[in-house]
């Protein structure tokens, strides 16, 4: 601790290492913040090390893909002291000052991050195959079926070999999106005989952004006798969840990732693995 009445400073005392170890034990975003506070020297210490953006990075290693970190708003900076009035120290004072602000609290939003009850998704971008305009993705953002009591659902193209897997992706409401979990159900065909389910046996998510320019929606998307294509070498994907099982029920089930994820981009990929029904007119996999 940091004793000003008697005229002495921890950090003085054990020096930069071992300083430097000691803060880097602490894996709060609050901790660091609160070290920041003790006096000028310990701010210098932590700010200068960039220990927010270690800690930031660690627990958000999405977060590696950033190219620059600017803040659009924030209160004003301290005063600089002497030492920091020169142009290139003040400048990197600056940034470095701005850098801790950014990453301390983007720790402090994914440590106290709680499920809000909103929707992410803003509308869709391609499926990875579909039978016809009545069974579009779109329909999967409908939580009813629709008029006239038309079962609203999306479906694959048939496929002979079942390891042939299906991908629908999104655009999300923002390009920085927290993410916790996914919810889908796969659909019962009650007009068919035996009610089948046709799910998938696994699922997957990825999260990351388009290559291309901004206003190139649908990203390129191709026509290819009848299937659409999606050409995933225009995607970065930052991130990618295990492979969850999925029930071979007709509810809406919940997929919880490991932690919060950072979905930088906004553009999330939900991939369909392993189809598990096949259909009785034409002997092929589909997923509903």
């Amino acid at each position: 601790m940091s004793d000003v009445s008697c005229g002495w400073d921890f950090l003085e005392l054990v020096g930069p290492d071992i300083s430097a170890s000691v803060f880097g034990l602490l894996d709060n975003p609050a901790d660091l913040v609160r070290a920041a506070a003790v006096s000028r020297s310990w701010r210098h210490r932590v700010v200068e090390s960039g220990m927010c953006k270690s800690l930031c990075l660690k627990m958000c290693p999405e977060a590696a893909v950033f190219t620059s970190a600017v803040e659009t708003s924030r209160p004003p900076p301290p005063p600089p002291t002497a030492a920091e009035s020169s142009g290139d120290a003040a400048r990197a004072t600056t940034s470095l000052e701005s850098h801790f602000r950014i990453y301390s609290n983007l720790c402090g939003a994914l440590v106290h991050f709680t499920k809000p009850d909103a929707n992410c998704i803003q509308h869709c971008v391609c499926a990875s195959s579909t039978t016809g305009a009545s069974e579009m993705m779109e329909h999967t953002l409908e939580p009813q079926d629709r008029n006239n009591h038309r079962p609203s659902f999306w479906c694959s193209q048939g496929q002979d070999d079942p390891n042939v897997p299906e991908a629908l992706t999104y655009r999300l409401t923002s390009d920085i999106c927290v993410i916790s979990e996914i919810k889908l159900q796969p659909f019962q065909a009650f007009f068919e005989n035996g009610s089948p389910i046709y799910s998938p046996e696994m699922v997957r998510f990825r999260f990351g952004h388009c290559k291309l320019p901004r206003g190139k929606e649908p990203f390129g998307i191709e026509m290819l006798e009848n299937q659409i294509v999606i050409p995933d070498e225009n995607f970065v994907w930052t991130y990618s969840s295990p492979e969850f099982p999925v029930l071979q029920e007709n509810m809406l089930q919940s997929f919880r990732l490991p932690r919060p994820v950072l979905c930088i981009g906004g553009v999330v990929k939900i991939e369909l693995l392993g189809p598990v029904q096949k259909h009785a007119v034409d002997d092929k996999y589909y997923i509903w």
